[in-house]
Formats: structure tokens, C-alpha cells, sequence
């Protein structure tokens, strides 16, 4: 009919990949997508059982990492908000993961209450607009954590 938009078929992510990749400065973790520079190399000769052991370890840190700031109050106010932001879902996903992705998409000073967010003590020491930066590092450092671990060898 005239007038009317069809939806785009959605299509799940085939890569971590955010577009902010510091490996090409000689990081072993990528500030970006917090993958291990060999995989961010490597990642189109990986089998799929090795691309998901990778996802899953990402999906571990990151909410890991939202959990020590955030909770997850209201499930479907999440939900809605993601649907607002255009938030293609991911199988698999978890709440805390669509919490990442959702304060991506609203830096600035979101409104948690209305994202069905809470934030735990050590979120609430630290102002909204920043929030996002904070887990965001917190994922990084974690990720550094676990390539240190696994290789024995400093990331820098």
C-alpha cells in the first residue's frame, strides 16, 4: 500500500565488532569490542563453535561487569526501551547484556528508572552521564584480566 513502510528483515550480529578497533595501535585487547587482538584477526577462519566460545566469554565479562553497577528492575521496560532504540535482540541474550547495549545508545544522563534499571551502590557513586564509560572500562578491564590468565603475558 501507499504510504506504508515494510520492516527490514533483522539480521544477528555475524561480529563483536563495534567499529572502534585500538589492536591496529598494538593493543592486545580491543578497547572496542574487548576481544584478544588474534581473534579480532583471526575471527573469519574461526569454526562457529569457536566464534561462540568467544561471545559467550564476552557475554560473561560484560555482564559481570553491568551487575556490579546495575540491576535489571523491570524486565519489560528494558525490553520496550530496547524496541525504542531500534535494539536488534540477540538469542541468547541476557538482561544485563540488553542493558549494555540500551545505556549505548543513551549516554547523556539516562532516565534508569524508565530503562527498568537500578543501580547499586557502587552505580549510584557514580554520576549518570558517566555510567556508561564506567562499565565500559570495567568490561575492558576485565578482559585484559582474563587475556593476562589466559596468556600469562601483560596487556599493555
Amino acid at each position: 500500500m501507499p504510504g506504508e513502510t515494510q520492516a527490514r528483515p533483522r539480521r544477528e550480529r555475524t561480529s563483536p565488532c563495534i567499529g572502534v578497533c585500538s589492536t591496529t595501535f598494538g593493543d592486545l585487547v580491543c578497547r572496542g569490542c574487548k576481544r584478544f587482538a588474534h581473534e579480532v584477526v583471526d575471527w573469519n577462519g574461526y569454526e562457529p563453535d569457536q566464534r561462540l566460545a568467544i561471545w559467550r566469554r564476552l557475554a560473561e565479562l560484560r555482564d559481570a561487569s553491568v551487575g556490579g553497577f546495575l540491576s535489571v528492575v523491570d524486565p519489560d521496560a528494558l525490553q520496550a526501551a530496547a524496541t525504542r532504540l531500534h535494539i536488534v535482540p540477540v538469542p541468547e541474550q541476557s538482561l544485563l547484556t540488553l542493558a549494555y547495549e540500551t545505556l549505548r545508545r543513551t549516554r547523556g544522563a539516562p532516565d534508569f528508572g524508565a530503562l527498568g534499571l537500578a543501580t547499586s551502590a557502587a552505580g549510584a557513586a557514580v554520576p549518570p552521564a558517566q555510567l556508561f564509560a564506567t562499565i565500559s572500562r570495567e568490561f575492558l578491564t576485565r578482559s585484559t584480566a582474563a587475556y593476562e590468565r589466559n596468556f600469562r603475558i601483560p596487556a599493555e
